[in-house]
């Protein structure tokens, strides 16, 4: 590896844009926002070093053994934030990027693309909601923020020309400065748009600015690298591990998946396993997994001894096995999100993806039937399998390091293969510290959880066994939490005495229901009594709604509040012993 001569934004960009400097699959996806990019605009106007970059020379005997990815030009938040596969010049040499790439992404974007982002209040589905936006200058003033002199701005087209019409500013696409060869040609621009018959002072700002802007993008090496020209993979992949221990965190699974990406045979690994996660991550009401939990879930479901996160586990024999079930680990992973969807869980309820492997391993253990979800003929299976997931998130079993505990999961669904064996399970576990079951104590320590908190839902979702949760359902303050402010319960009549009792108990959980979404809007802020008295005119329904609801016989006014909370706490602890125990 030896130092290079340095060379300028202009060589760089050029090169990127003729496909002549690349990604290799070992490099994370681009993550920069565009405060970072315009951040990294301001430096290198000022003079700061941006630091070093090391590219890695690939001879054309060797550039079709790798996989390589182009850079991103024009970032779309929701439709290309992912590099495609490169379609490179097989006869020629090339550079690949093992150092810098957020660096010289946030370079090429600045000069060559765009950057599109969602608006705040806009729906994901609007296509309207990522207007496109470039990266502009103001030629008229020095930044007004404390850490940066030049004010650099991705801004939509319209936005530009309209404060440049308004006088409030004058944006220059940073772009258009590669048009500008020559120092003369940026003198030019700055007759043609009468930048020269402004004050002095400032006119001097924008002559000064732009002229400055040309010299760092054509003429000034800014871009310092080192070379490497091994042509070994693992020495090159030794190396980038070492230099991108810092800065945005590399997670292990993009490492893994770099591997996977240079291993697989017959599919793009990256786009396989990236795609699929979005895939089901949309599922439902939306999760949040990510390649971690893939890559995991492969090696469990493909019986692998040691299921440990590190390199030697993704070796080229566990790779090529991984492939060649790749299908048959997506399904199984597909209806286990499925599975937890119809559970009423989603990225905000499902408090441990890793609870989710054993149930996806025990689907693949049966056969991955159709339907498994939703077939009456399994509801029994599924009922046992929905308790145990319930009492191991409100455990938290799988906290901390889960090797072990998804091991022995896995040990015991291997010697119970007809159904799901939750006896089994309980009884494997029995005297270990991490275990499923829920003695009174820790039964009690539940019901002090609250509105928000990830265990409430399960919790509710344990005492309402026979609610469809494929229907959107909302946790439900039964008592108004709208009236409990301490003006308001002041006038309401409620002693000083008790309204810090009041406040501190409205979002137990002994104040939540489950309710579909359509009553829970109907219900919206109306008083507890009001509400039922509506919605249950007749004794018939408003004891089957008590029943349901493990409402006390107790005063629905909001006086009797405490003794509301006090004895509807006793029928949930009750609830939950008998399902529990």
């Amino acid at each position: 590896m030896s130092f290079q001569t340095p060379i300028t934004i202009k060589e760089v960009t050029d090169s990127i844009r003729r496909r002549e400097f690349v990604l290799p699959a070992i490099q994370r996806e681009f993550v920069w926002d565009t405060n970072q990019i315009e951040h990294l605009f301001d430096s290198i106007m000022q003079g700061y070093p941006v630091g070093s970059f090391l590219f890695w020379k690939v001879l054309k005997e060797n550039n079709t053994k790798f996989q390589f990815y182009d850079f991103i030009r024009d970032f779309h938040e929701k439709t290309n934030k992912h590099n495609r596969v490169s379609e490179i010049n097989k006869d020629n040499d090339l550079i690949a990027i093992l150092d810098g790439q957020q660096r010289l992404t946030s370079l090429y974007i600045g000069l060559h693309g765009s950057y599109s982002y969602k608006m705040p209040r806009k729906r994901r589905d609007n296509p309207t909601a990522y207007p496109k936006r470039s990266l502009y200058l103001d030629l008229l003033a020095e930044s007004n923020e404390f850490d940066v002199k030049y004010d650099f701005l991705f801004i939509t087209e319209e936005e530009a020309r309209e404060d440049n019409e308004a006088g409030v500013a004058h944006w220059f696409k940073v772009g258009d400065i590669l048009k500008y060869e020559e120092p003369v040609e940026v003198n030019d621009y700055i007759f043609e748009n009468g930048l020269n018959v402004l004050e002095k002072e400032q006119a001097r700002f924008v002559s000064s600015t732009l002229f400055k802007l040309h010299k760092v993008i054509h003429q000034t090496p800014i871009v310092n690298y080192y070379l490497e020209k091994d042509q070994e993979l693992d020495k090159v992949l030794n190396i980038f591990i070492r230099v991108n221990s810092g800065g945005t965190t590399l997670s292990y699974s993009d490492l893994l998946l770099s591997i996977a990406t240079a291993q697989w045979k017959k599919k793009d690994a990256r786009k396989e396993i990236t795609e699929f996660v979005e895939e089901i991550n949309a599922i439902g009401n939306g999760f949040y997994f990510n390649k971690d939990f893939i890559l995991k879930t492969s090696l469990v479901l493909c019986d692998f001894t040691d299921i440990a996160f590190k390199m030697d586990n993704f070796n080229a024999s566990t790779m090529q096995t991984i492939e060649d079930k790749w299908e048959e680990i997506k399904e199984a992973i597909r209806q286990g999100v499925h599975l937890a969807a119809s559970f009423g869980y989603s990225e905000s309820t499902l408090t441990s993806n890793n609870a989710l492997i054993p149930i996806i391993y025990y689907l693949k253990t049966i056969g991955l039937p159709e339907n498994y979800y939703i077939l009456q003929k399994y509801e029994e299976d599924r009922s046992k399998l929905k308790k145990w997931l319930s009492i191991a998130l409100l455990k938290r079993v799988f906290g901390g390091a889960p090797d072990n505990v998804i091991k022995s999961l896995r040990k015991v669904i291997q010697e119970n293969p007809s159904n799901f064996p939750l006896d089994e399970i309980i009884s494997a576990h029995k005297g270990q510290v991490k275990n499923f079951t829920l003695d009174e104590d820790e039964i009690d320590n539940l019901l002090s959880s609250k509105y928000g908190n990830g265990r409430t839902f399960t919790i509710l979702s344990m005492l309402y066994p026979t609610l469809d949760y494929r229907n959107i359902f909302h946790l439900d303050h039964i008592h108004p939490r709208s009236y409990f402010t301490r003006p308001k319960l002041k006038r309401a009549g409620i002693s000083e005495e008790k309204i810090d009792k009041y406040l501190d108990s409205v979002d137990l959980i002994s104040n939540i229901q489950l309710l579909e979404g359509i009553p829970n809007i109907e219900k919206s802020d109306k008083p507890f009594k009001e509400w039922i008295n509506n919605k249950y005119p007749n004794d018939m329904d408003l004891n089957f709604y008590f029943e349901k609801h493990y409402i006390p016989q107790v005063s629905q006014e909001l006086d009797a509040f405490l003794e509301f909370i006090e004895q509807r706490e006793q029928l949930l602890r009750e609830a939950l012993l008998k399902i529990v125990l």
